[in-house]
């Protein structure tokens, strides 16, 4: 993962070290002192830099999530696509997206926040997620203009889920069929297959058949 080297910068220690505490315990359990002694910075930095513990919380999370897509080249969608190539797009842009290797302790906090949401969550979904999600629910309007807004949601959620699955149960696939199947599956791969079965569940594209041997 390309991050900038500000091991020196008192501020990035402290959001380092606060990912890895929160991540471990939660925000109610996770205490000031030990991000500090983490950080190696005095009690006196988290006002100064973030206010309080609950802002320090916010800045984390938004940290946290920033730099998972940090350094990920995406497409620029040509004017002149059809929403199907919109689509493919899309779905190309998401799977970069949620298999670009990140820290653990990154992956860990924003799947608890996820599953708990706060007032972070807030934050994330209103500055990174909901454009992206209104985005996808544009192309889908575009290609079934006569959907209804709950068959356009229920697409849209399928489409997102198939690649979210590869982010967050990795571990657990990994543990049923083992690491070395799963490290077969890149990112171009799984970009692939989603948009050919997203496409054929939408009829859009030919039914998949099995390959000949």
């Amino acid at each position: 993962m390309n991050e900038p080297d500000l091991t020196h910068d008192a501020k990035y220690r402290l959001l380092i070290a606060a990912e890895e505490v929160f991540a471990e315990k939660g925000f109610a359990a996770a205490t000031i002192r030990e991000m500090t002694e983490r950080a190696n910075v005095n009690l006196a930095s988290i006002n100064y830099y973030f206010g309080d513990k609950e802002r320090l919380y916010i800045e984390t999370v938004k940290f946290a999530h920033e730099c998972s897509v940090r350094d990920v080249s995406f497409p620029q969608i040509p004017e002149t696509a059809s929403p199907t190539e919109r689509l493919q797009f899309f779905i190309h842009e998401l799977a970069q997206r949620m298999t670009k290797p990140t820290r653990p302790s990154s992956l860990r906090l924003m799947m608890r926040e996820m599953s708990h949401p706060t007032a972070a969550a807030k934050e994330i979904v209103r500055e990174f997620i909901q454009p992206m999600a209104f985005g996808l629910r544009a192309i889908l309007r575009d290609l079934f203009p006569d959907a209804n807004e709950t068959k356009i949601l229920m697409m849209g959620f399928s489409i997102i889920g198939q690649v979210l699955f590869y982010r967050q149960n990795r571990l657990i696939a990994e543990l049923i069929f083992g690491k070395e199947h799963l490290d077969l599956i890149g990112t171009e791969e799984i970009a692939q297959h989603v948009t050919k079965f997203s496409l054929t569940a939408l009829g859009l594209d030919e039914p998949i058949r099995g390959e000949r041997p």
